[in-house]
């Protein structure tokens, strides 16, 4: 456990100096290649978990210590530790001796082992009274920045407290039965026959009441199912494609609403996205679930000069970059990286995106807005000043009830979307 301590402290180390949580994670696995998938698992928890309670963690070390310490390493072993005692099965002793065994490794961090040990024992003994007074902050109370939580407070006065827990939530695992493959009522009986229980929610969407292992799915590498969330797996439906159309997804990676919309309808699909790596995802999930499409294309939204081949779409599917404030449950570390001000340079790319793409979509054809945010610039400010501007684009009605003007808040069930589908008449 004191090696996988160790790697977290690493990982939320680099994380808290503005890398991503998932990239940093990857190259932990290629340069610790000796990791068993336990360790991995382990070492996951407390990276997430950390950084998932960072505003409470941070506050109560904060109330624990006399004075700032110079040693980010040694920092980080604390808030690893403290999140192990306040939210791991972990006995209080074995915490305790493992960062005190943890901090020996770390550079600079000799003759310290006492200050872990006092500060770790302190928040056993006075832990109740820690965590009320951490509570008195907001970041401390909900374990997001404050301007995030001011945001929240004005745009969704009613629901902002219940958007943040969910926000704070481990993710569920849901599955995308793939209906070409095999009925939804067939892939539950193998989820019970492998003793698996699984929700059913909508469009064939299941969430299993314990998260597996993907290769452990009955039929994963058939193309049997797909892991993709819930709210996501409204995107191909609401899309409205039909056999024999030409269809754009555009900023497309990693492919899941690709390939749910290839199991929807036999289609003429264009993939674009503007990262070559991230493309590679696009080839593994068409592989695995044995599906070709018209053009796999690497290139830019905004500018579809430099990719177009001149033919108009009877759908696009414009999932845009976003401030991804709607997934904070999958990705923690967003809302530490995440600025106010880079709302802005967002909108701004969505812009241009969406009035690149209305350009190439045919007459009568249709276009399906969609980001991952829970903020309104992205999402219905932009969509306004959208159809302001072109007199030509009508916004249809969404018919799930659980779409409010368009935003799927998230919830313990699944993330946040923002979801509006326009026709050019």
């Amino acid at each position: 456990m004191i090696k996988t301590q160790c790697v977290a402290v690493s990982i939320i180390g680099k994380v808290l100096a503005g890398a991503s949580l998932t990239s940093v994670m990857q190259s932990s696995w290629q340069t610790n290649p000796e990791l068993t998938r336990q360790q991995k698992g382990a070492i996951q928890d407390l990276s997430y978990g950390v950084l998932r309670f960072y505003g409470q963690l941070e506050t109560v070390l904060e109330l624990l210590l006399k004075k700032p310490l110079r040693n980010e390493n040694l920092h980080h072993l604390l808030l690893v530790g403290l999140y192990q005692l306040q939210y791991s099965r972990a006995s209080s002793h074995t915490v305790v001796n493992q960062a005190v065994s943890a901090s020996r490794t770390l550079e600079n961090a000799k003759g310290m082992q006492g200050l872990v040990n006092a500060v770790l024992r302190n928040f056993i003994r006075h832990r109740k009274t820690l965590l009320e007074q951490a509570k008195k902050k907001e970041i401390g109370h909900y374990s997001h920045p404050q301007w995030w939580v001011d945001k929240l407070r004005a745009q969704y006065p009613q629901n902002y407290q219940a958007i943040i827990e969910a926000g704070n939530k481990r993710p569920p695992m849901t599955l995308r039965v793939n209906q070409r493959a095999i009925s939804v009522q067939d892939y539950c009986k193998l989820l019970s026959d492998s003793y698996m229980e699984a929700e059913l929610l909508w469009h064939g969407a299941l969430t299993l009441k314990q998260p597996v292992p993907v290769d452990k799915l009955p039929g994963f590498a058939k193309g049997w199912v797909t892991v993709q969330d819930a709210g996501a797996q409204l995107a191909a439906p609401l899309l409205d494609v039909h056999d024999g159309m030409r269809v754009l997804d555009a900023c497309a990676a990693p492919g899941g609403k690709s390939t749910h919309l290839l199991e929807l309808a036999d289609i003429s699909l264009t993939i674009l996205d503007c990262d070559e790596a991230r493309l590679t995802q696009v080839k593994q999930n068409l592989s695995r679930l044995q599906m070709q499409v018209e053009q796999l294309v690497c290139g830019d939204a905004a500018n579809p000069d430099g990719w177009w081949d001149g033919k108009g779409y009877d759908r696009i599917l414009a999932d845009v970059p976003c401030s991804a404030s709607g997934v904070v449950c999958r990705h923690p570390d967003i809302k530490w990286l995440r600025r106010e001000r880079d709302l802005l340079q967002f909108v701004v790319n969505q812009e241009l995106i969406i009035n690149a793409l209305w350009k190439i979509l045919k007459r009568s054809g249709k276009l399906l807005y969609v980001t991952c945010s829970i903020f309104e610039e992205e999402n219905c400010m932009q969509i306004e000043r959208f159809l302001h501007n072109h007199a030509d684009a009508s916004q249809l009605p969404l018919e799930e009830a659980m779409f409010e003007n368009g935003q799927l808040l998230p919830s313990m069930r699944h993330d946040g979307f923002f979801y509006t589908l326009l026709q050019k008449t």
